[in-house]
């Protein structure tokens, strides 16, 4: 059977690239032009990577290794810097490399041998024992390697990956590293391939579905083989709901696909509401005996777009409430832990949220594993649109990688292209279109314009049209394209930033956490959803963005600022006006704060999100007034600033319906930590934290700046805090100035072992938790 080892511990990391010199001389070259390229370097077997060496063998260097685990990413703990690039986060990007010792389990003899990188950032090469073993071009693609050939079986092997971020792939923070899993897959000679089931169904009646399986077999043998494949259906209790099987043969060094089918009764559906899953357990005989297995997820559900009808979702019409998201988090740059990413998609969820477009790549698969769990309809897109040999190769493992998952229905070839207006653009995406068809014929396929939409030469050979901005245009597409269904694939692009404050700190005046236009290409959210929902052809919008990222910056801040969440996964004003626009059961959200010690008398903007019908605000028990609310619109009112009680009542129909307070604290006298996310004590996830001060009378200040000092128990230790996406302490810092009341921590727990979080703070003192 197979065997799947996680290398995620014992990495030895150096920033920067290591001089070293070959004598001018024949012989180095003429030993280093052999299998075994590097006899001298980081790369090569015997090179001294000791963090603190002592009596090496051989000569005496030291050249300042690390001991990390992965995933890691070096870039974001870094001192932002004006004269960096603001694309990409004002952070510097040095070159890397990485080394790993590892033996191979006993029995492995005649094994086939892999190593899967999951994603390594710019331009990656890859050695084992010196010898060459891969390059690799692209931040965001998954690889894998066939080591079996010059593994040893009976030593320590050696593993160097140099990672080179001098080309960037984007517009974004792209972060250094192995930011990404890394795993020894151990196989027999005969084996399924990797992303070698694919579980493709149809509907055949009312309550009856097909499955017709296709699995591939790799045989790496020096044999021909003849082997027989079972799937069985298993369903969330663990029941075998079907049963499908085949036999064939595989020729030696070669791959072989094999064809069945298993039929399916009145299986439960997938939806954004109920997104059932099941899983498809698939066993490789060889000579009598189970030699192999995949596990891989699917949804049973149907999907049909059209541009009269919009998008039926198992027969039930269903609006796309999607936002565009970059892979990042704040605290921890590009590499982003599982239970971090799943996190992040229940706060999309608990916005409202039921569609993501993964912004430009193929991102990390537990955001992938979330979408199938939580019920997103997921844009899944390529980073290159290019019809080359290694864009094809791209984009063929983004495809095979996620073709099971419900979740994903469209798959996008490209974002913002300039050729998508000419003969150019026609071609590479008619050859791309054909490409992902081979693979996978279940899904729409699109792609993202934004320059002169009317004009492209695409959307012939586009399922479905997706239109970034330029909402003038639509109804000129729409006539062009009749019976083309079209969605917005990306829209608004407004910053704002969390929580309401009145300060022009760091020679700025700070943008108001309310919804606004940038300009006449970004509208603010409820001018674009207004339009978007008045008109009957459009399905769905992508709305930029989820999260703030890194990148795309205006110094002094460090990201953009067009998230409906922060930097840090802190909910934002744009949350709740996301969350009026695509929920219906009332709610009202006041976005202003009431604690504007000094504003005695003078006028404050309160504004409040809401989907009721009416709002009436109150102040100390007095109404302020009540306002008639148009659909996604939401309530606004100049108050004159008097300390107390603010409330706000929201009606449906004249039926109060719900309430939302602010009232006015004191100043704050003590520290609150809270835990705000799940996680296990595996090593790998990440634990995060509020850090908050109190009044006297235990209320939440919303305006605290107190600076904090973070420490935690060993071996835990703090991965980085923050809260304010201008702040240029490196994120790495233990100690954080107080944004608008609230820092996040992040603590990476040692495996099977609790810690303690401390906080302390010169006005407030001291507090712990326990976790």
């Amino acid at each position: 059977m197979s065997r799947v080892i996680d290398l995620y511990e014992g990495w030895l990391f150096h920033r920067g690239d290591i001089d070293f010199v070959i004598p001018p001389i024949k012989g180095p070259i003429y030993c280093q032009s052999k299998t075994e390229r590097r006899l001298h370097g980081p790369a090569s077997y015997d090179y001294m990577d000791l963090p603190d060496p002592f009596y090496p063998k051989g000569e005496m260097r030291y050249d300042g290794w690390e001991s990390v685990n992965i995933p890691h990413d070096y870039v974001v703990g870094g001192t932002p810097d004006v004269n960096e690039n603001c694309a990409m986060g004002y952070l510097h990007y040095d070159n890397a490399w990485y080394r790993r010792h590892f033996t191979l389990p006993e029995g492995c003899s005649g094994k086939r041998v892999l190593l899967r990188f999951e994603g390594v950032t710019g331009r990656s090469t890859i050695y084992l024992n010196g010898c060459l073993m891969h390059h690799n071009f692209s931040t965001y693609n998954s690889f894998e390697i066939d080591i079996s050939d010059v593994v040893f079986h009976d030593r320590d092997n050696v593993l160097a990956v140099y990672v080179n971020t001098e080309e960037f792939e984007g517009w974004w923070y792209q972060g250094g590293g192995i930011y990404r899993d890394v795993f020894l897959v151990i196989t027999e000679p005969v084996a399924i391939d990797r992303y070698g089931v694919y579980a493709p169904y149809e509907k055949l009646g009312d309550n009856l579905w097909q499955i017709n399986y296709e699995t591939t077999i790799v045989n790496a043998s020096y044999a021909d083989s003849d082997v027989s494949v079972i799937s069985e259906l298993v369903d969330a209790d663990g029941n075998v709901v079907c049963v499908g099987e085949a036999d064939g043969k595989v020729g030696l060094r070669d791959k072989n696909t094999l064809y069945y089918s298993a039929k399916v009764e009145n299986p439960l559906l997938w939806d954004c509401d109920n997104p059932n899953l099941y899983t498809v357990k698939t066993s490789l005989i060889f000579g009598g005996r189970v030699i192999d297995e995949n596990v891989t997820r699917i949804g049973f559900r149907t999907i049909e777009i059209s541009a009269d009808k919009g998008l039926l979702l198992n027969g039930k019409p269903t609006y796309i409430n999607g936002v565009c998201c970059h892979q990042d988090f704040g605290l921890t740059g590009i590499a982003v832990p599982d239970n971090v990413a799943k996190y992040k998609v229940a706060l999309l969820k608990e916005m409202g949220a039921n569609g993501y477009r993964c912004s430009h790549y193929q991102q990390t698969s537990s955001y992938m594993d979330a979408f199938d769990e939580m019920g997103f309809i997921v844009m899944n897109e390529s980073r290159w649109f290019e019809s080359t040999e290694e864009g094809i190769a791209q984009l063929t493992e983004l495809v095979k990688r996620d073709r099971n998952r419900p979740s994903v229905v469209f798959w996008s070839t490209g974002n913002e292209e300039r050729v998508f207006v000419t003969d150019v653009g026609q071609r590479i995406h008619r050859n791309l279109c054909e490409v992902i068809r081979k693979l996978d014929k279940t899904r729409f396929i699109t792609a993202a314009v934004d320059r002169t939409p009317d004009k492209c030469t695409i959307y012939d050979y586009c399922d479905v049209v997706g239109i970034n901005y330029n909402l003038n245009i639509y109804d000129t597409v729409h006539e062009l394209y009749p019976n083309k269904p079209i969605f917005a694939s990306e829209c608004c692009a407004t910053g704002t930033t969390r929580a309401w404050h009145f300060d022009t700190d760091l020679g700025m005046a700070r943008i108001n956490d309310e919804d606004r236009d940038t300009n006449a290409w970004f509208l603010g959210r409820e001018k674009t959803y207004r339009f978007l929902r008045q008109r009957p052809y459009v399905f769905g919008s992508y709305q930029w963005a989820g999260v703030e990222h890194r990148g795309e910056a205006a110094w002094p801040a460090l990201c953009s600022r067009s998230g409906a969440l922060d930097l840090f996964l802190q909910k934002k004003g744009a949350f709740y006006q996301n969350k009026s626009h695509f929920t219906s059961e009332p709610m009202a959200h006041i976005v202003t704060h009431w604690s504007h010690h000094g504003l005695e008398g003078q006028s404050v903007n309160v504004v409040v999100y809401t989907n009721c019908t009416s709002l009436e605000l109150f102040l100390n028990g007095e109404s302020i007034g009540r306002q008639e609310i148009e659909k996604y619109g939401r309530g606004k009112w100049n108050v004159t600033y008097t300390p107390g009680t603010l409330k706000v009542v929201g009606y449906m129909e004249n039926e109060a319906a719900c309430e939302d307070v602010r009232v006015t604290t004191g100043r704050a006298v003590s520290l609150k930590l809270t835990q705000v996310n799940d996680f296990e004590y595996n090593g790998k996830d990440i634990a995060l934290f509020d850090c908050v001060c109190l009044d006297e009378n235990g209320n939440t200040v919303p305006n605290a700046a107190e600076t904090v000092t973070f420490s935690v128990s060993t071996p835990a230790v703090v991965v980085g805090s923050g809260s304010d996406n201008t702040d240029h302490v490196p994120v790495t810092s233990p100690v954080r100035k107080m944004y608008m009341g609230v820092i996040r921590v992040a603590v990476k727990p040692a495996k099977d072992t609790p810690f303690t979080l401390t906080a302390i703070s010169d006005n407030c003192g001291c507090t712990f938790i326990k976790a």
